[in-house]
């Protein structure tokens, strides 16, 4: 990893001289992208018993209800034969009598109301071993066919006993066939799947068309999936302090240099670098940071800038990664254009996860 130099005035830490994000490019290998299919390291720990329900919202009550009895459901030997495949699904299993009733969950509601807390919670209730139970965004599951291709893709995940998506990309017409395809082979071999999704372009982001357009997408497997809807505001703002306004240069560098494990960018250059660093190794990008710190802050130039973006958001988020930055606000990055548009969902939730990891980063500047 490359350094910086010391900003003036600055007394770095011996040793500890920040890294660079745009100095990283992390080459990836299949079986990582494997064993990485469970909840990220935020969600390690979240259980149905930590998930508070927001005041006056039953539908979040209700959710946890019907989980835990979806989870509970899900147990006993395997639907295929209750036999290990080996890694990368080889060795046989014999096919299964589908199960009657919904193999599926489907969690509809708004960013920041807790699905995917809700989603990882499943994961950890249902009782099989960690190798038998998949958890992962779209991005993330269609990154893995890409990596294994789709044969062997369904060849790894059909010995699964549950398959979780989060954020399925309801706006991504291509991918959203191929990944319905492979839904469709695994419910064949037995495994029940859960999921939350974003909504297609056009639409308000309310609860009632997310559902409507997820159950049509998926076409086939629709009866198989039962909706269960989850009202409520936003919860990394619930009772929160609004995010703390930007901070000078002179801070942020200041705090990278004192923070070990942390590192500094220029924000602009950073943005470039993305775009030469493939989303799926976004995760890699971030191994063993402590905290991220950024300068010159501005708003994103075009849309292709912005979603890459959203993944590094989502990434960090999902790593519980500080963030402390310079220039302009966050919830300055997206243009009303944007905002407006056909991925407004990604991009609120970029923000409202980006201001919850700016509240984490303001403990790292110094008062002195």
């Amino acid at each position: 990893m490359s350094s910086m130099p010391s900003a003036p005035g600055i007394d770095a830490i011996a040793d500890a001289a920040p890294l660079s994000l745009c100095a990283r490019e992390p080459h990836v290998p299949a079986d990582r992208l494997v064993a990485e299919m469970v909840p990220p390291p935020r969600f390690d720990s979240v259980r149905f018993s930590t998930y508070i329900p927001g005041p006056n919202q039953p539908s979040q009550t209700e959710a946890v209800r019907v989980l835990e009895g979806f989870a509970a459901g899900l147990g006993g030997a395997h639907a295929v034969g209750g036999g290990r495949r080996g890694f990368l699904g080889l060795g046989k299993a014999r096919a299964p009598k589908t199960p009657a009733g919904p193999r599926g969950v489907y969690l509809d509601g708004g960013y920041g109301v807790g699905k995917t807390h809700l989603l990882a919670s499943l994961w950890h209730a249902t009782p099989a071993e960690p190798a038998l139970k998949a958890f992962g965004t779209f991005v993330e599951l269609t990154n893995l066919v890409g990596a294994l291709g789709f044969q062997k893709t369904v060849q790894t995940l059909s010995g699964h006993r549950l398959l979780c998506i989060d954020e399925f990309e309801l706006d991504d017409p291509g991918d959203t066939v191929l990944v319905s395809t492979l839904l469709g082979k695994l419910v064949e071999a037995g495994v029940a799947l859960a999921a939350t999704s974003n909504t297609l372009p056009g639409k308000l982001g309310e609860g009632r068309f997310a559902a409507a357009d997820f159950l049509r997408e998926i076409q086939g497997l629709s009866a198989r999936f039962r909706t269960l809807r989850i009202d409520g505001e936003d919860y990394r703002h619930r009772g929160l302090p609004e995010a703390p306004a930007p901070y000078s240069d002179e801070q942020v560098t200041k705090a990278a240099h004192a923070t070990e494990g942390a590192s500094l960018d220029d924000f602009p250059q950073l943005l470039g670098h993305l775009a030469r660093v493939h989303p799926s190794r976004y995760g890699a990008l971030t191994d063993g940071l402590r905290a991220v710190c950024l300068t010159g802050v501005e708003p994103v130039p075009d849309q292709s800038t912005a979603l890459r973006l959203v993944v590094l958001a989502d990434r960090l988020y999902d790593r519980e990664v500080p963030v402390l930055a310079s220039g302009a606000s966050f919830d300055r990055l997206f243009s009303e254009e944007m905002l407006n548009g056909g991925y407004r969902k990604k991009y609120f939730r970029a923000i409202s996860r980006l201001t919850a990891l700016a509240r984490d980063g303001a403990r790292l500047v110094t008062t002195d």
